[in-house]
């Protein structure tokens, strides 16, 4: 569960933090007009509590500018993972007050100041930036009629927010720390506090500047690919109110108006959490046919049985009938949320399985989404089209496995597939989604780095790198893109830095064809040898020993366990695979 979010309970914390269970570390710098040496200490204890060691180059204040306009700045020399960009609207009223022109003319000014710090960033460093939005001015000089004035501060601070998002939306490399959201939340009137921010420069009250540390935790969590994956759901008074098994299908409480709308409500925020990407699983004490029957026969029944991507519903523990929806699914227990109405079924999880999120769920259903939005569950630092055929493309894969069974042999039902691949070089249609891979695969990963839509994109035009990705596609549907490897020139051996693939398509033969493609590459460019790494993390212990199946030796051992392999080119047999490539191009992927 979140950490409580109490500001002097955090840095009593933060004078002793414990770094023992931290398995990575994260450099993050920290540029404001604010004052953000209290964000820092929080931000150390928050990130500890993920397991990350935070290390914080804390600017100067009020020396944005100056840091991002010097290329040797200490800034730059810090090598940052993340830029944070905090932005506070009593900076911005005094510069407003001080306007020698119009108040169009002082946000088109400051519209251009913020995006060209984001493009100097871009030009000297990789690191994504995380800029803040402006928490709305408590003044309004002309009351409601504001809106209506272009010119007035209300006006100019709701414009500069809209026109932060549009700019971002075309850079990917640019998210956003919604700071306003947060103190509409709270609300301006307890937001604030001018008294701290004339004598410190603190841009709220400090009761609730952890929840400003805890927004920019959630967005460096989803970029070092730590995201919500699937949500498993009771059904009983969580979906509809009301025993299925014992009120029957016109006996549950659900309609769009009336009696049972805050779960018409509840159902219409699942389905576009899942239209969004998020997987949606069923758990339920009760019998299928009765669990089925709102999902097939209800008429005011929001989520059909084709949004969720597995349906249990049996006697066992739901525990155990967790850990079966993760094993079909293949994505870790700390992906996964589950939401029960019970306390006891609540509590039995998370002791059996603390790796699973669980929220409490409020005793009134009509609070169910705030409960749940509140916590933030869903933040994400990309989206791609893919997103939203995830779930049918997990039922695609339950459709093989069943289909599997009717053959004589792994090799027959493969030949069944007549799956096609693309392989190819990084392009601009799919920079999104390969960014996205990066920082969502864990399991099927050898180096676990966490690389940019930015880095992509400077590897795609590197000629020192090749850099590729591939698609799939068989006769029960495309599977889109799931898999990248990226080789670096070397003098005498191509090295490679990456190599990640989806695990809903493991045991097709994706990796053994790749493999092929890379040693025909380097035997048609010379190189005598192909080396790669292996660095372990808590997730990918699956591929411990990739490269050894394909006659790599391991050379030496690095540090933190990592191990160094290396391949003689002329030494590699072709491994045999059951698919056909298909040229840049074609169909494959075309609906992902």
């Amino acid at each position: 569960m979140a950490t409580q979010l109490d500001y002097f309970q955090l840095i009593k914390k933060s004078r002793k933090v414990d770094f023992s269970a931290c398995g990575e570390t994260f450099r993050l710098a920290l540029l404001g007009d604010t004052a953000t040496q209290q964000l820092a200490a929080l931000l150390i204890v928050l990130f500890a509590e993920h397991g990350i060691r935070l290390e914080v180059f804390d600017g100067p204040f009020d020396a944005i500018e100056l840091q991002v306009h010097d290329a040797n700045s200490d800034l730059f020399r810090f090598a940052p993972d993340a830029i944070v960009i905090l932005n506070s609207v009593q900076a911005l009223r005094m510069r407003y007050y001080r306007r020698p022109g119009s108040g169009t003319e002082f946000l088109d000014q400051e519209m251009r100041r913020i995006a060209g710090i984001w493009d100097l960033i871009r030009e000297r460093t990789s690191a994504p930036v995380i800029q803040s939005t402006f928490a709305l001015p408590i003044e309004r000089i002309f009351g409601n009629f504001d809106h209506k004035v272009a010119d007035s501060l209300y006006a100019v601070v709701t414009a500069l927010n809209l026109q932060i998002a549009e700019a971002a939306r075309t850079r990917a490399q640019i998210l956003l720390n919604d700071v306003e959201a947060i103190a509409s939340h709270v609300g301006r009137r307890h937001w604030f506090d001018n008294r701290f921010w004339n004598m410190y420069k603190t841009f709220c009250a400090l009761e609730h500047l952890p929840l400003v540390a805890q927004n920019i935790v959630d967005v460096v969590l989803s970029i070092r690919g730590r995201t919500v994956k699937c949500v498993v759901l009771d059904l009983d008074n969580t979906l509809w109110g009301g025993v299925i098994g014992d009120d029957g299908v016109n006996g549950i409480q659900l309609s769009a108006h009336g009696d049972g709308e805050s779960f018409y409500e509840f159902q219409s925020f699942l389905r576009e959490i899942q239209r969004r990407g998020i997987l949606l699983a069923v758990c339920s004490k009760n019998n299928l046919e009765n669990a089925l029957k709102p999902f097939l026969e209800h008429p005011e029944m929001v989520l059909r049985r084709d949004d969720i991507a597995v349906f249990t519903a049996n006697w066992e523990n739901k525990a155990d009938n967790i850990r079966r929806i993760r094993e079909t699914l293949n994505i870790g227990f700390d992906s996964m949320v589950f939401l029960d109405d019970n306390p006891f079924e609540r509590n039995l999880v998370r002791t059996l399985l603390p790796g699973v999120i669980v929220p409490e769920l409020p005793e009134e259903p009509a609070d169910y989404i705030r409960a749940i939005a509140e916590l933030n569950l869903f933040e994400t630092s990309s989206f791609s089209a893919e997103d939203t055929q995830r779930t049918e493309l997990y039922r695609q894969r339950a459709a093989r496995e069943e289909t599997q069974s009717s053959f004589a042999s792994v090799e027959e039902y493969l030949q069944s597939l007549e799956t096609e691949i693309l392989v190819t070089r990084f392009d601009t249609r799919r920079i999104t989604r390969i960014a996205q891979l990066f920082q969502r695969s864990n399991q099927f990963n050898l180096t676990t780095n966490r690389r940019s839509q930015a880095e992509c994109e400077e590897l795609m035009r590197d000629p020192g790198y090749y850099p590729i990705y591939a698609e799939l596609r068989d006769r029960l549907g495309d599977h889109g893109l799931i898999s990248i490897v990226i080789a670096q020139h070397q003098e005498q051996e191509l090295f490679l830095t990456d190599w990640l693939m989806s695990c809903r398509v493991l045991t097709r033969g994706v990796e053994q064809h790749l493999m092929n493609h890379i040693v025909e590459f380097a035997a048609g460019r010379g190189y005598r040898w192909i080396a790669g790494e292996y660095r372990p993390t808590a997730k990918n212990s699956m591929v411990k020993n990739f490269y050894a199946q394909f006659g790599f030796e391991a050379e030496s051992d690095g540090s933190q366990g990592s191990i160094r392999w290396r391949l003689d080119v002329s030494a590699y047999r072709p491994a045999t695979v059951f698919m056909r490539s298909v040229e840049a191009g074609g169909a494959v992927g075309e609906t992902a």
